[in-house]
């Protein structure tokens, strides 16, 4: 049977890609006036954060282009990105694999144990597997709403 974290993991990731479904290149590249990023960062983060909390905090290997970190690490920015950034297309691609490798790889270690506690910008401690998976949750909805607000303003 699968983990109910697991399903609503692939719910959340399915409603942010379907969020984004048929936007263009340019659409995803614009910051609106009162922001600071656009919808293609925002994805690129939700993806970089994912697999800092699924892999790099439970001793797992990412699976990620390098240049990824760079371009999307908290407090970075568009306006200072060069000519290596990926596509929408190529973050969706990306968006859509994850999730079936984060299964794959921790369903059976949900209940372990950090080797250390981590605790989040926003101030929440993680002790285990299935804490970070679930903080992965919050984090991704925090951005679908972002990304949901820049669309409004398109």
């Amino acid at each position: 049977m699968v983990n109910y974290l697991f399903k609503q993991l692939r719910f959340v990731r399915g409603n942010t890609i379907k969020l984004v479904d048929g936007m263009s290149e340019e659409e995803a590249r614009t910051v609106p006036r009162g922001f600071n990023n656009n919808i293609l960062w925002n994805l690129g983060h939700i993806l970089l954060v994912h697999e800092k909390f699924s892999f790099a905090l439970t001793n797992e290997k990412m699976d990620l282009p390098e240049h990824i970190a760079e371009l999307f690490a908290p407090g970075t920015k568009p306006e200072s990105w060069g000519t290596q950034v990926p596509s929408l297309d190529e973050i969706a691609v990306l968006l859509s694999k994850q999730i079936d490798r984060i299964k794959q790889i921790l369903e059976r270690r949900l209940e372990d144990n950090l080797e250390k506690p981590f605790v989040t910008s926003a101030g929440l401690e993680l002790l285990t597997v299935k804490e970070c998976l679930s903080f992965c949750l919050y984090h991704e909805g925090m951005h679908f709403a972002t990304i949901k607000a820049i669309k409004q303003q398109m």
